[in-house]
């Protein structure tokens, strides 16, 4: 999830340069238009958000789906391990 939140950004800044829009023109997470004249709260750094709240939230849901990835590596990691045995366990059973 975090590889598609991460692209879909990069996608919808590619098509908002492709229209002639800045992507600086709205907030990555709430789309809110950001003024001018107004504090513009980066994270990731060019990625700009309106307000802390929503740089934070972004932040939050970053840690989630990293945990979220780190859990699938480590499920991955134990499924092969376990593969791995099971692969030598027959190869003793059969030489036997």
């Amino acid at each position: 999830m975090a590889a598609s939140a991460a692209c879909s950004f990069f996608l919808d800044a590619e098509l908002l340069a492709e229209q002639g829009m800045s992507a600086m023109d709205a907030c990555a997470l709430c789309d809110k238009p950001l003024a001018r004249d107004s504090d513009v709260f980066m994270y990731r750094g060019d990625t700009p958000y309106c307000s802390e709240v929503c740089r934070q939230e972004e932040m939050q849901l970053d840690a989630v789906c990293a945990r979220q990835a780190a859990r699938r590596l480590q499920r991955f990691s134990a499924e092969t391990e376990s593969h791995r045995g099971q692969r030598q366990s027959r190869k003793v059973s059969v030489a036997s």
